[in-house]
C-alpha cells in the first residue's frame, strides 16, 4: 500500500483475512481492502467492501472511519479523467453518488459528533449542499432557455424548498419570477420576486438577468 501497488496490497490483505478469519487484523484488511479498491479506482468493489465490514462489525470502533471513507469514495466518484478534460463542476453532473456521500457524512456527524473525522464531514457535506442545489439550478436554467417554463418553475421551487441555506437560492427565486411572468402568473411572480427582494435585497439578477456567460453553458447543454 505504501507504494501505491494496491492491486497486490487487495491480494494479500484478502489472503490475510481468508487464513487468519478472526480477530483484529482480519478486521483491518476489511478496511484496508476498502481503502485499496477506492485507491485503485475500483468504486463499487471499495463500497461492497465497507458495506461487508459495517455489516460484519456494526459496533466496531472504526465504523466512523468507515463512514468517512464511505462518504469520501462517493464524494470523488466522478473526479475522473473525462470531468477533468471537460472541466466539468460537480454541479453539473449526475448527484446520486452526491447523495450517497452526503448521507455517510450525515450518519457519521449524527452517530459520531466526536469523531476526529466530523469536522472535515461537516465541510463537504455543506460544499454537497451547495453542489447539489446549483445542480439543479443548472437543470432549471435549462429548462428556462428552452422555454419549458412549467418544468423551470418546479425545478426552481426545489431548491427553494431542499436547499434553504444554499446561495444558489437566489438564481433559484429569480427563475421563478421569470417562469411565472411568461407563464402569465403574476400573483405567484409577485410572491417570488418579494422573497428574492427579502432575502437578497442586493441582488443583481433583477436588474442585470442572467450572467453572460450562461450562453456558453447553454450550448454545452445543448
Amino acid at each position: 500500500m505504501r507504494t501505491g501497488n494496491w492491486e497486490q496490497a487487495v491480494k494479500l490483505l484478502e489472503k490475510l483475512e481468508a487464513r487468519y478469519p478472526f480477530g483484529t487484523w482480519a478486521q483491518q484488511a476489511q478496511l484496508d481492502t476498502a481503502y485499496a479498491h477506492y485507491k485503485d479506482g475500483e468504486r463499487a468493489l471499495a463500497l461492497a467492501a465497507i458495506d461487508r465490514f459495517m455489516k460484519l462489525h456494526p459496533n466496531h470502533e472504526s465504523i466512523d472511519y468507515a463512514l468517512y471513507l464511505k462518504g469520501i469514495v462517493n464524494f470523488n466518484e466522478q473526479q475522473g479523467l473525462l470531468a477533468k478534460l471537460g472541466s466539468q463542476d460537480l454541479s453539473e453532473r449526475d448527484h446520486a453518488a452526491s447523495r450517497e456521500s452526503f448521507d455517510a457524512f450525515k450518519e457519521l456527524v449524527t452517530r459520531f459528533p466526536e469523531s476526529k473525522y466530523a469536522a472535515d464531514a461537516h465541510l463537504r457535506m455543506e460544499y454537497l449542499v451547495n453542489s447539489m442545489a446549483r445542480g439543479q439550478v443548472h437543470v432549471a436554467r435549462y429548462y428556462f432557455k428552452r422555454g419549458a417554463y412549467v418544468a423551470a418553475a418546479n425545478r426552481a421551487q426545489e431548491v427553494v424548498r431542499q436547499f434553504q441555506q444554499a446561495p444558489a437560492v437566489e438564481e433559484a427565486l429569480y427563475l421563478l419570477v421569470k417562469s411565472y411572468d411568461h407563464l402569465g402568473m403574476p400573483e405567484l411572480r409577485d410572491d417570488a420576486e418579494r422573497v428574492l427582494r427579502t432575502n437578497f435585497p442586493n441582488s443583481e439578477l433583477l436588474t442585470k438577468g442572467l450572467p453572460e456567460d450562461d450562453r456558453r453553458w447553454w450550448q454545452v447543454w445543448r
